[in-house]
């Protein structure tokens, strides 16, 4: 019998860290450890029409463990990290009426933030008025928008990425929706949450990350990423696509530029959204950094952190 402290409240046990690094083995073999379940917190996985890109999990992952959020929606649809919050937390509340520890595992920080701690409470906009933003900005230009987002929230602009014209959208859609500044509705405050949380990361040395996501490129381009990609170029104008992986075949099918650099440039371009994960997630001082390799290490910690013995494998 188990005579280590049982916890009040359940864990929400997080696995995140960046592309390619190998979350998802991880995040299985825990689950499997402590007879649980696996949320993805992954912007682009939840989407079912983008499996080879997004390096959803292999069948045989998927067997081992219940994932929630793989494949579940359409590119399609609109989704964003508050309806994430929304479907994650109804869906915890349910499984922790039968399990101590849920796994979550993702490199999207921005959803695992909403989950953990909440995001703030933003006016919804309207889908017309998208619209004709992004179209606005298509013509003009993302020096238009930059003034445009100076004129209508000036404090948001001294913050705010000046080179992601996708967070500049939003500030200036809300802004004109609200009547008043983005930025009057951060407020910065945490929601508390009815489960514990333990955060892990997970790292390696630059150069073989960097290896490890050239690879999977090459391994992703002989599974079928450019006639998935095909598929989808109807549809390269939806928010879900301006992803890596997409947006660099769009180009070659538009005759840009050639096979061999949109795949030259996917590697480029993976590389540095690992670089910008790590940058965020460098923010959370909470998180407990492991190699991928000592998951024992992984398993240790967390039976420590819970006080509940893992099943032996």
């Amino acid at each position: 019998m188990d005579t280590k402290r049982q916890p009040s409240r359940p864990y929400l046990v997080i696995i995140t860290g960046p592309t390619g690094v190998g979350k998802t083995r991880i995040a299985t073999d825990l689950a499997l450890a402590f007879e649980t379940s696996v949320l993805s917190a992954d912007s682009r996985q939840i989407y079912r029409e983008m499996k080879i890109g997004t390096a959803v999990p292999a069948p045989a992952q998927l067997k081992k463990a219940a994932h929630y959020f793989i494949a579940s929606h359409s590119v399609k649809d609109y989704y964003n990290a508050s309806m994430f919050e929304m479907e994650s937390l109804a869906l915890l509340e349910k499984l922790f009426t039968e399990r101590k520890v849920v796994v979550m595992a993702g490199g999207s920080g921005l959803y695992i933030d909403a989950v953990c701690g909440g995001i703030d409470d933003l006016p919804s906009v309207n889908p017309l008025l998208r619209k004709e933003l992004a179209a606005e900005y298509r013509s003009k230009g993302i020096g238009w928008l930059r003034d445009k987002l100076h004129k209508l929230d000036p404090e948001h602009y001294k913050v705010v990425d000046t080179g992601n014209p996708k967070r500049m959208l939003k500030a200036v859609e809300i802004s004109i929706m609200a009547g008043k500044p983005y930025s009057a509705f951060l407020t910065g405050k945490k929601k508390e949450r009815d489960f514990k949380i333990i955060r892990t990361g997970l790292n390696r040395e630059r150069t073989e990350l960097y290896d490890r996501i050239n690879a999977r490129v090459d391994e992703m381009m002989e599974n079928g990423l450019k006639e998935e990609a095909r598929e989808l170029y109807p549809y390269r104008h939806l928010n879900a696509l301006n992803t890596v992986g997409y947006k660099e075949l769009f180009e070659h099918f538009d005759g840009r530029i050639s096979l061999d650099r949109a795949v030259e440039m996917i590697k480029q371009n993976s590389r540095h959204y690992a670089k910008r994960q790590l940058t965020w997630l460098g923010r959370d001082k909470d998180i407990k950094w492991f190699h991928p390799e000592r998951y024992d290490l992984i398993l240790e910690y967390i039976e420590k952190e819970t006080g509940i013995t893992a099943k032996k494998t």
